[in-house]
């Protein structure tokens, strides 16, 4: 299987949604989405699809809450319904954030739902013909993420195949903690601080994903990027001073602070927030809640090396995905 890059998330869609997969499926594809079904909702639909028309549908994934609640699986070729396939089990709740992935497989989609293995589902056309994904009904989006297999450091067993990062907390006690980010759950949080690699480095079109709540009397907390240790990128919401610095440090000493934002700031003591790091060849774009917050030229210019994450401060972590 040829190596193929990472697809940067589709952030806060806007429902119904349809996107386009770049290069299309390819096998060890696996494809996040986090949300959360709203309280009215009856259904809602997830549609792996040749282009926008919904007449080739390869993978139809239809969660319905009627009737104790059951998932449909099914495919349209040419406008036409294939024989259906249930499920009887509903694994969502609503108001509930959930995790829902779709890994493909040579011979099958696998769907996991929050990090649980729910449903397999064979395939009936070549899922190399699918170029786009839609998703519609009464749900909130956070992000549609893109992870090939190709890339990844570590597996689960084949039934999973996640992404596992070790996280080490400030005791030095390990954690195996999952890669893919689990959003907002509230069962789910990573220890803090966060300390954990980022595999084969930073290069352009890297993305890092990191979400969480603040904390009610947060006073600030930070993001780092490392190169062994300079740290590339500083980023440090301070709640007292309602700006977010931007810095780097190399030898121990930092450079000069980047302050200024485009508008109000963007976190809020008690609030969750998704904050999105793009890295392009020149510098560093960042955004929260799908909104651009800064762009910060490297001073490190050896992306590779840069190639540990840490998180700190004053903020229950909820979802990591580098």
């Amino acid at each position: 299987m040829a190596l193929f890059g990472t697809q940067p998330p589709y952030v806060n869609p806007a429902i119904p949604f349809s996107g386009i997969i770049q290069g299309g499926l390819q096998e060890g594809l696996q494809i996040t989405i986090h949300g959360v079904v709203q309280s009215f909702a009856d259904r809602f639909v997830v549609n792996f699809q040749t282009g926008f028309s919904g007449n080739d549908i390869a993978f139809h994934f239809n969660p319905r809450f009627e009737d104790g609640g059951y998932v449909v699986c099914n495919t349209k070729q040419k406008g036409h319904w294939g024989p259906e396939e249930r499920k009887m089990q509903m694994p969502f709740q609503k108001e509930v954030p959930f995790e829902l992935c779709f890994l493909v497989q040579r011979s099958e989609f696998q769907v996991m739902v929050n990090k649980n293995f729910f449903v397999q589902y064979p395939h009936r056309v070549p899922y190399q013909l699918v170029d786009t994904i839609a998703v519609s009904g009464a749900l909130q989006l956070s992000f549609i993420t893109f992870q090939p297999q190709g890339i990844r450091p570590f597996h689960q067993p084949p039934m999973t195949q996640t992404v596992i990062h070790t996280v080490h907390s400030a005791s030095g006690q390990m954690f195996r903690t999952p890669g893919i980010q689990p959003v907002v759950y509230p069962s789910m949080s990573y220890p803090m601080p966060l300390f954990t690699s980022i595999p084969h480095g930073l290069y352009p079109s890297k993305s890092i994903i990191i979400s969480g709540t603040v904390l009610p009397d947060a006073k600030r907390f930070h993001i780092n990027l490392r190169s062994g240790m300079d740290i590339a990128f500083h980023l440090n919401p301070r709640f007292n001073e309602k700006t977010v610095v931007r810095n780097t440090q190399i030898n121990n000493s930092w450079g000069p602070e980047e302050r200024n934002l485009p508008g109000n700031m963007p976190f809020t003591r008690g609030q969750s927030f998704s904050l999105w790091i793009l890295c392009e060849v020149q510098s560093f774009k960042v955004a929260v809640n799908g909104q651009h917050l800064c762009e910060y030229h490297h001073r490190l210019k050896n992306l590779p090396g840069i190639n540990g994450l840490e998180v700190a401060g004053d903020i229950l972590l909820t979802h990591v995905q580098t």
